[in-house]
């Protein structure tokens, strides 16, 4: 079977099993299995491939059939050109998060001070204080989880991206696993929003992939949004800024919650697909 082959035949039963973009899925998966830039497969379509590569490919496959995202069978994904590893202890991180960060680490760099700091509420996969961190030489992140597991592979993140001394990691349920009295430039956060009820009707890559805490945000989805917005004042620097991600036809919902606890909200930005996605408030 040659390169151009297994292309075909295994979009042909990712197509059937429901797979999005199932000729691009193929080719990652075939270009991770090969060692190879994805492109280059255009170059190889006439190289006849082993027998342990057909197998190899074959598993990979099914997995992927099952509907398995493709960023666990591979491992990782890029995020803002860091590699992140991923596992079912943490959400995938997602394109419209990047733009979360680098509003981040824009604003860290307007901070006129010789160390500026930030606090990442629910790290995950550590995505984000490693990015802020990466592009922030002097700043100094705190990134805070419930999930133990979370913060292992954060750390573990952290640690290949070679941003580990920059980062102080905290496991416990919100503000009180903190330090008292330490106070951020930056607070920035992709917190649970799916609505309880909606979770079983999210594509499987993600219902049955991502841990449910961090997808699963409450009756509307915005019980974390209220909690931040009652108490995330006093760890903000009178300059500081709140910065969150939010879900689908949640931005008036949220403008409401943070301007009821008296903060003043600065901006609600559009996401690459023109939908409100990110909060901007100060106190």
């Amino acid at each position: 079977m040659t390169v151009l082959e297994a292309i075909q035949k295994s979009t042909e039963f990712l197509a059937k099993k429901g797979v999005e973009s199932p000729r691009l899925q193929t080719e990652l998966l075939l270009a991770h299995l090969l060692k190879m830039p994805r492109m280059k497969l255009y170059l190889n379509f006439d190289r006849v491939l082993l027998p342990a590569e057909i197998d190899s490919l074959r598993e990979l496959v099914k997995r992927r059939g099952q509907r398995e995202p493709l960023q666990h069978i591979i491992g990782s994904t890029s995020f803002c050109g860091y590699e992140i590893a991923v596992s079912r202890h943490a959400l995938i991180p997602r394109t419209e998060t990047e733009m979360l960060a680098e509003l981040g680490w824009k604003f860290l760099a307007t901070c006129h001070s010789p160390l500026v700091t930030a606090l990442d509420f629910g790290t995950g996969t550590g995505c984000i204080a490693i990015a802020l961190a990466a592009k922030c030489p002097n700043a100094k992140i705190t990134a805070l989880d419930v999930s133990a597991d979370a913060l292992a592979l954060a750390k573990q993140n952290a640690a290949q991206n070679q941003v580990a001394e920059q980062i102080e990691f905290f496991h416990g349920d919100g503000f009180a696993a903190l330090k008292s009295g330490v106070e951020f430039d930056l607070l920035v956060s992709n917190p649970p929003y799916i609505a309880s009820a909606e979770i079983e009707t999210l594509d499987p890559e993600v219902k049955d992939f991502d841990p449910r805490g961090a997808l699963d945000g409450g009756a509307d989805g915005l019980d974390f949004y209220r909690r931040l917005a009652a108490e995330a004042k006093s760890f903000l620097k009178p300059d500081g800024k709140i910065m969150l991600e939010f879900g689908d036809g949640q931005a008036d919902d949220l403008k409401k919650i943070f301007e009821n606890e008296k903060w003043i909200v600065e901006a609600v930005l559009d996401d690459y697909s023109q939908r409100a996605r990110i909060l901007i408030a100060h106190k």
